[in-house]
C-alpha cells in the first residue's frame, strides 16, 4: 500500500464522511502546484474554491503570519488589539464602505448578514417584530448551517435537517420579474451571489444586478451581495458587483480574505446599517483576532495593487478561449468570468466526477458539481502556459472518453 492509499484509509476510518474528496493526499503546496505524499505534482485549478486566490504560500502572506505569530495570535474581543483597527480601515476603504464586522468563515458572514439585515428592517424600515423577510435566489449556495440550508434549493443539503428557519422567500435566479413581485413592505433584504459558484459558475444576464439595485432602492430593502467566492480578485475586478457597475448595501466576504493561511470573513457595510449592532448582540471569540487581522491586512494590500485583478483577466482570456474550443468535443457549455469557469460535460461520455478523477491522474485538480459540471478556479499566480497545459490535459481526457463511447 502506497502512502496515498494508507492516508486515505486512516481518514475513512476516523473522519465523518461529509466530503467525497478526490484520491489525492496533499503534503506540500507552493504557488499553483500541489505535491502529494508520494511525490506526484498537480496543478491546482480549484484554489480552495477561491480561498487561495493568491496561490499556496504567498510570500507576503506568510511573512505577515510569521511576524504576527511571534507577537500575539488571539486576544478575543474582550480587549482591543493593534492589528484589527488598521485591517478594518483598509477593508472598509477597499469596499467603499464605513464599517467592518469581522468573523471567521463564510457561513458565519452570511449568518451575520442575515441578522444585520433583520435588525435594519425592524429599527429603520419599521417592519413589525419577527415579520422580516429576506428574498433569496434558487440555486444559491451560502453555506450549510441550519439557517442557510433553510432557504437552499439543494435537497441533499436540506433532507433530514429540519425543522427549518422561517423568514425567507425563494425566487428564480436571474429573474427580475419574479424578484420584483417578491420584494414588499416586509422585505429586509435581497441576498444573492452576483455569480452562483456552487451552482456551476452561473453568470446572470446583463442588467440583473442593476435591476436588483433598482428594486431594492424603490422598495427600501437592502441589497446583500455574497461575494465570498466571486470577490477579492477572482473575476478580474475586486468584486463581481463592480463588473455590473453596482454597489450593494452589504458585502459578505470570506475565503480569499484569509489568503489561504487562516479563516477570515467579514460583513462590510455603511454606518447606517452596521452601526445598528450593539455590544452583546453578536460576536465571535476568534473573529478579528490579531493573526487573522494581520493576514487580512496583507491580503487587502495585495488587492490594492490591482495586480491580481489584472492577472484574473489575463488567465480568463486564455482559459475561456481554450474551453470554448472544446464545445462539441465532450463539452456542451462553458460559463464564467475572469479566472473562473463552469464546464458542462456531455453526460454521454461521463460524469463530472469521472472527468475530475481522470484529470487528477494526469496532474490537474478540479472539482465537480451537480453531476455533470466541473469548475476551474486556478490561483491568480498561475501562468498562461500552465493554463494551456491544463487545457491540453482536459482535451486528452475528453478524447479518451469519447473514443470509448
Amino acid at each position: 500500500m502506497n502512502r496515498t492509499a494508507a492516508a486515505i484509509k486512516i481518514e475513512q476510518d476516523v473522519l465523518a464522511h461529509n466530503y467525497h474528496p478526490l484520491s489525492v493526499v496533499v503534503e506540500r503546496a507552493e504557488g499553483s502546484w500541489i505535491t502529494d505524499v508520494d511525490g506526484k505534482r498537480y496543478l491546482d485549478c480549484l484554489a480552495g474554491y477561491s480561498a487561495l486566490n493568491f496561490g499556496h504560500g504567498h510570500p507576503a502572506l506568510l511573512a505577515a503570519a510569521r511576524a504576527q505569530l511571534e507577537r500575539a495570535t488571539l486576544t478575543s474581543r474582550a480587549f482591543h488589539n493593534d492589528r484589527l483597527g488598521p485591517f478594518a480601515a483598509k477593508l472598509a476603504d477597499l469596499c467603499g464602505m464605513h464599517l467592518v464586522l469581522p468573523m471567521n468563515t463564510g457561513a458565519e458572514a452570511v449568518e451575520t448578514g442575515i441578522k444585520v439585515a433583520r435588525r435594519w428592517a425592524y429599527q429603520v424600515k419599521g417592519v413589525p417584530a419577527d415579520d422580516a423577510e429576506i428574498v433569496v435566489a434558487a440555486g444559491n449556495f451560502h453555506g450549510r448551517t441550519t439557517t442557510v440550508v433553510s432557504f437552499s434549493t439543494d435537497q441533499q443539503a436540506r433532507t433530514g435537517f429540519g425543522p427549518f428557519t422561517p423568514g425567507f422567500t425563494v425566487v428564480p435566479y436571474d429573474d427580475l420579474d419574479a424578484l420584483d413581485a417578491a420584494v414588499g413592505e416586509r422585505t429586509a433584504a435581497v441576498l444573492v451571489e452576483p455569480i452562483q459558484g456552487e451552482a456551476g459558475v452561473v453568470v446572470p444576464s446583463d442588467g440583473y444586478l442593476a435591476g436588483i439595485r433598482r428594486i431594492c432602492d424603490d422598495r427600501r430593502a437592502l441589497f446583500v451581495a455574497d461575494e465570498i467566492q466571486s470577490g477579492l480578485g477572482r473575476v478580474g475586478a475586486t468584486f463581481a458587483c463592480e463588473l455590473a457597475g453596482v454597489r450593494p448595501d452589504i458585502y459578505l466576504l470570506g475565503k480569499a480574505l484569509g489568503g489561504g493561511v487562516v479563516p477570515v470573513s467579514a460583513v462590510v457595510s455603511s454606518r447606517d446599517v452596521l452601526g445598528l449592532i450593539r455590544p452583546g448582540e453578536h460576536g465571535s471569540t476568534f473573529g478579528g483576532n490579531p493573526l487573522a487581522a494581520a493576514v487580512g491586512s496583507a491580503v487587502v494590500d495585495l488587492l490594492a495593487t490591482g495586480k491580481y485583478q489584472a492577472a484574473a483577466r489575463r488567465i480568463g482570456d486564455v482559459l475561456h478561449r481554450g474551453l470554448r474550443d472544446l464545445i462539441g468535443h465532450g463539452v456542451t457549455a462553458v460559463r464564467g468570468v475572469g479566472a473562473w469557469a463552469g464546464v458542462d460535460i456531455d453526460p454521454a461520455i461521463g460524469s463530472g466526477r469521472q472527468i475530475c478523477d481522470a484529470l487528477a491522474e494526469r496532474g490537474v485538480l478540479v472539482k465537480d458539481t451537480h453531476g455533470s459540471t466541473i469548475r476551474f478556479a486556478p490561483p491568480l499566480v498561475t501562468t498562461d502556459d500552465e493554463i494551456r497545459w491544463a487545457l491540453d490535459r482536459l482535451r486528452e481526457v475528453l478524447a479518451v472518453r469519447q473514443s470509448t463511447v
